[in-house]
């Protein structure tokens, strides 16, 4: 989604874990055009490449209170749709189906796994960094979930916010 607009180079930066304020606060929209939001973006990309399994990140998630996330679900067993790196700025939700309960894990909450229910299909519209031109994504099941995931974050909940029920919370399964 991002590959029109100009490289730049990203740092991996360390992710904030709950409880840190941050993560359960509405982030503030960005300018999409400015030079830091553009940095941002790329040091989400770096920082969520590095990172075994992640799927996506949100500026919250790096101590950045900023409405900009990023997404790749390429090549993850899950996915049925993929639309390939997705990088967000000032996000909304568009539409959104019938909720689907799932699994869910977090960076921000690395000890647990969540049951959560969450729109099986949704469509997303944002700005793309750099340039701020308008892009739209309509994803199903996996990516759709990974979408409201990130999307939560930057509205301050974590999954555990949406946790479906008293045995829904998990520890999360540690392989040597």
């Amino acid at each position: 989604m991002c590959s029109e607009e100009p490289h730049v180079e990203g740092s991996v930066l360390s992710v904030v874990r709950a409880p840190a304020t941050i993560l359960s606060r509405r982030s503030n929209e960005v300018d999409p055009q400015d030079p830091a939001v553009v940095q941002l973006a790329a040091d989400l990309v770096a920082t969520m490449r590095i990172s075994p399994g992640c799927v996506g990140l949100a500026a919250p998630q790096i101590g950045v209170d900023a409405r900009v996330f990023v997404l790749d679900v390429s090549g993850h067993p899950k996915a049925r749709s993929c639309a390939g790196l997705v990088v967000m700025v000032n996000p909304l939700v568009e539409e959104a189906g019938a909720p689907q309960r799932g699994r869910e894990g977090c960076m921000s909450v690395p000890d647990f796994t969540g049951d959560v229910a969450r729109p099986r299909t949704i469509t997303v519209s944002g700005l793309l960094p750099g340039s701020g031109r308008s892009v739209t994504v309509t994803a199903d099941r996996f990516e759709a979930r990974a979408f409201g995931h990130e999307i939560d974050h930057l509205d301050g909940l974590l999954f555990l916010d949406r946790l479906t029920g008293a045995n829904a919370l998990h520890p999360r399964q540690r392989y040597l």
